[in-house]
């Protein structure tokens, strides 16, 4: 996609960290943008920030995990804007753990969010992209640990694999029906973000009634220290993600570091060997 000056983009996490910075990073290069999240005051906060630096958009209240929600934003932004072109399915939470003292919950509220609101999106929105015969562009949020599977985030790797896979996939599908419409999947590793503070906007129906062990609140604090000092930026990330669109590019790693760690499991699944801790050397920054 090389023309964005009015141009369309639907962001779903959009009131806080990398969706915030999509909404920014676009709004910037002249698309007008609709932020969608479920926590209505950070996303009227965000709205009013943008809009005092020159963005154009709207919002929409979206939980990303009720199909009907996620049709009514595409209404809103067809209704609101006219078009939509650029389609970034960024909504995601955290829960931490090892896997067998998960609840049901967790699940629930990860795989929701995290998986069954990448389904959403593309089922919605594809169609749509197809339809108008313009360029389009599609940016499912994964993350490295969708490439690799670290210890303690049994969960989250298991959504974000599945949005990694769903990615690809898509991206084959697309290839075979059109050359206008593309996507990229982003996979970062740590950025200062409010991932790790995702428990804020869980449903109280979806609560975990699990007490959190002294390993769970370790878990839980080095989360918060290698989100916190993360070396790149949610900024950097979404001009990362920009780019991609720009040049049609479908992966989006935006930590080299983390690199050894993906090929490293790609050697051991070839050579048939146990995998090790993609963790053992820290976490990557």
């Amino acid at each position: 996609m090389k023309r964005f000056e009015d141009r369309v983009a639907v962001i779903t996490g959009g009131a806080s960290g990398l969706g915030r910075a999509l909404g920014e990073r676009f709004g910037a290069a002249g698309v007008k943008v609709v932020l969608a999240d479920i926590n209505e005051q950070m996303l009227a906060e965000t709205a009013e920030t943008l809009r005092a630096r020159g963005v154009t958009l709207a919002t929409r209240r979206t939980d990303v995990a009720k199909g009907e929600d996620v049709e009514r934003l595409a209404d809103f932004a067809l209704e609101t804007f006219g078009a939509v072109h650029i389609v970034c399915n960024n909504a995601g939470v955290a829960p931490l753990g090892v896997l067998w003292e998960a609840d049901e919950s967790d699940w629930r509220w990860a795989l929701g969010v995290n998986v069954w609101g990448v389904i959403y999106g593309v089922r919605v929105f594809t169609p749509i992209l197809l339809g108008q015969g313009d360029e389009g562009h599609i940016v499912n949020t994964a993350s490295v640990a969708g490439l690799i599977s670290p210890p303690g985030m049994g969960i989250y790797s298991v959504t974000k694999h599945a949005v990694v896979a769903l990615t690809e996939t898509l991206h084959h599908d697309l290839a075979a029906k059109t050359d206008k419409v593309k996507c990229s999947v982003v996979c970062p590793a740590y950025f200062p973000s409010n991932i790790a503070y995702s428990e804020r906007n869980r449903p109280a129906e979806l609560r975990s009634e699990r007490p959190k062990s002294e390993e769970d609140i370790a878990r839980e604090l080095q989360l918060f220290k290698a989100v916190k000092s993360g070396r790149l930026s949610a900024y950097d990330v979404a001009d990362a993600a920009f780019a991609a669109v720009r040049d049609e590019r479908f992966y989006v790693l935006t930590h080299p570091r983390i690199l050894p760690a993906v090929e490293s499991r790609a050697r051991e699944i070839l050579e048939g060997r146990n995998p090790a801790s993609p963790l053992r050397q820290g976490p990557p920054e």
